[in-house]
C-alpha cells in the first residue's frame, strides 16, 4: 500500500493506520496526511505486523476487532519487535473494556469511533513526543555511562583494578563514598563514575568546589536562601542539594569546608532534609553524597577543623585513589588516551605518536601532579609538537628533571629545618607516597610525619 502524503520529507512522522476496513483505514490515514503524517493504510493485520518488523514507524493506530490479528494480539507483537513505536487502539464503544485492557498492556491510548482525526493527530503529537524523549533519555544514559564508564578509566595496575573493582561494588548503594587522595590523581572521574553506572545515572550529577567559594556563598550555593535572608537576595534560590534530588551531590575538597556548614551538611546525610538560608522550614531531599579531599581528616578532625560525626558518616565507604607514579603500568594507556583526546582539539597537529625516549622519560618522571600533570604534558607535546613522532625534546623541560638528597639543596647552605622539610619530602616520594612506610624508615610515629608533610605543603603553596 502506497505511503500518503506528497513526496514526505525523512523527518516526518510514520503512522502504520490498520483496519480491516480498508476504506476506515485509507480514510484515517488521509486525514492524517493532511496534517502532516505519513501514513500507511493496511487492511490485514497480519500484513501490518510483518511490516512493523520490517520497518521504523514511530506510531500504529489500529482497530481492535479484526479477524486476523485482533488489536491486542498487534499490539503485543508492536511491543516485542518495535518497543518505541507508540500505539492507539481504535475501538466501537461496546469494546472499551478491552481497550482498558489495552492501557495496562502498553498502548498509549486508545479513541471510541466515531472521533474526530484532530483529536487522534493530538493524541499522536504527544505519544510520538514522549517516545523520542525517552528514547533521548535512554540514548544520554548509555552516552553518559560509555563516556565515564569503568572501561574509560585506565586501569592496567593492580592498585588501580583495586578502585576499578570498589566502584563497581558501591554504585548501585545510596551509602555516601569519600574520595580521597592526592590533588590530579583523577577523584573527580572515578565519582562520575560511580554515578554514571549506578540507579542515580538517569538524574542530575552535581559537582561544588567546596574551596572555590567563601563560607557564605558556599552555604547559598549548597542550600539555597530565601528572598531577603541577605543583602542581594532579591529573589529565592533553590540549593545545589535539592537540584541534585534523586541524583548525586559530589562535594569536591570537602576538607576545607567550614565546621558550620559541616553541621547542616550533616543533617542533610543523617535526616535527609535541607534548610534554606533565611529560613526555618526543612525541605525533604533523596541525594547521594560522594565526596573528595586531599587532606587527610583525621588530621583535621585532631585539630578541629573537621567533624569527628561528619567523617563517620562520609567514610561509610573510603576509595584511595591511588598516585600515578605507583601505578606506572597504566602511563602508557593514559599517553594514548590523551594523545587522541589532544589531536581531537589540535586537528593540524602533526604528532601521532611519542618516541621511546619520550616514552622512557614518562616512565621515570615522579609526577607530583599526577594524571592532571601527565595530560597536560601530553597537551603541550600535541600543540607544539613538529614532527609525526614527538622526542623527549618536546616534553616539558620538567620531565627530565631528576631530584636526588645530594642535590636537592643546590650547594646553598640552608637552616635544620628546611634541609628537614625537603629532605622529608623527598623520601615520602621514593617511597611511593605511602606514609606509613615513610614514617618507619623515618623512625617517627604517622602523626609526626603527617606534621611535616603538612609543613611542606604549606611552604610549597607559599612559593608558588
Amino acid at each position: 500500500m502506497a505511503e500518503r502524503g506528497a513526496n514526505p520529507a525523512p523527518t516526518m512522522r510514520k503512522v502504520l493506520v490498520v483496519d480491516d476496513e480498508l476504506t476506515m483505514a485509507e480514510m484515517v490515514a488521509d486525514g492524517l496526511a493532511e496534517r502532516g503524517f505519513a501514513t500507511t493504510p493496511l487492511s490485514s493485520s497480519r500484513e501490518a505486523a510483518k511490516r512493523l518488523a520490517d520497518e521504523r514507524f514511530d506510531a500504529l493506530v489500529t482497530d481492535l476487532r479484526m479477524p486476523e490479528l485482533d488489536g491486542l494480539e498487534l499490539l503485543s507483537v508492536a511491543r516485542s519487535v518495535a518497543p518505541e513505536c507508540a500505539v492507539i487502539l481504535m475501538t466501537a464503544y461496546s469494546a472499551v473494556d478491552s481497550a482498558i485492557e489495552s492501557i495496562r498492556r502498553g498502548a498509549y491510548h486508545y479513541l471510541t469511533k466515531p472521533f474526530k482525526t484532530d483529536e487522534l493527530a493530538l493524541f499522536l503529537d504527544r505519544a510520538i513526543d514522549e517516545s523520542r524523549l525517552r528514547r533521548e533519555t535512554v540514548a544520554l544514559r548509555r552516552t553518559l555511562k560509555e563516556r565515564f564508564s569503568i572501561a574509560n578509566i585506565a586501569g592496567r595496575s593492580s592498585a588501580m583494578r583495586d578502585v576499578l573493582d570498589m566502584v563497581d561494588r558501591v554504585a548501585d548503594a545510596s551509602a555516601p563514598v569519600l574520595l580521597v587522595g592526592e590533588t590530579g590523581t583523577g577523584k573527580g572521574l572515578v565519582a562520575r563514575a560511580i554515578h554514571a553506572h549506578g540507579d542515580r545515572a538517569s538524574g542530575p550529577f552535581i559537582t561544588v568546589n567546596c574551596a572555590a567559594l567563601p563560607e557564605n556563598l558556599l552555604e547559598s550555593e549548597l542550600f539555597g536562601h530565601a528572598k531577603g535572608a541577605f543583602t542581594g537576595a532579591t529573589a529565592r534560590r533553590l540549593g545545589l542539594v535539592q537540584e541534585a534530588d534523586r541524583g548525586t551531590l559530589f562535594l569536591d575538597e570537602i576538607g576545607e569546608m567550614t565546621p558550620a556548614l559541616q553541621a547542616k551538611l550533616l543533617d542533610v546525610l543523617e535526616r535527609s532534609v535541607v534548610r534554606a538560608v533565611g529560613t526555618n522550614k526543612e525541605v525533604p531531599v533523596d541525594v547521594r553524597i560522594l565526596a573528595a579531599t586531599h587532606r587527610d581528616l583525621r588530621e583535621r578532625v585532631a585539630a578541629g577543623a573537621f567533624r569527628e560525626d561528619l567523617l563517620y558518616r562520609l567514610e561509610v565507604v573510603t576509595i584511595e585513589i591511588p598516585p600515578l607514579r605507583l601505578r606506572r603500568d597504566d602511563i602508557p594507556v593514559l599517553v594514548q588516551r590523551f594523545l587522541e583526546q589532544a589531536k581531537v582539539r589540535h586537528s593540524r597537529s602533526p604528532v601521532e605518536r611519542l618516541s621511546q625516549d619520550a616514552m622512557s622519560l614518562l616512565l621515570e618522571h615522579a609526577w607530583p601532579g599526577n594524571v592532571r600533570e601527565l595530560e597536560h604534558a601530553i597537551e603541550r607535546v600535541v600543540l607544539l609538537g613538529r614532527a609525526a613522532e614527538a622526542t623527549a625534546g618536546d616534553l616539558p623541560g620538567t620531565i627530565g628533571a631528576k631530584r636526588d638528597a645530594t642535590s636537592m639543596f643546590g650547594g646553598e647552605v640552608v637552616p635544620l629545618r628546611e634541609i628537614q622539610r625537603r629532605y622529608v619530602a623527598w623520601a615520602y616520594e621514593q617511597l611511593g607516597g605511602r606514609k606509613l612506610v615513610t614514617a618507619e624508615r623515618l623512625a617517627v610515629d604517622v602523626k609526626t610525619l603527617g606534621r611535616w608533610l603538612h609543613a611542606t605543603e604549606e611552604q610549597t603553596g607559599k612559593t608558588e
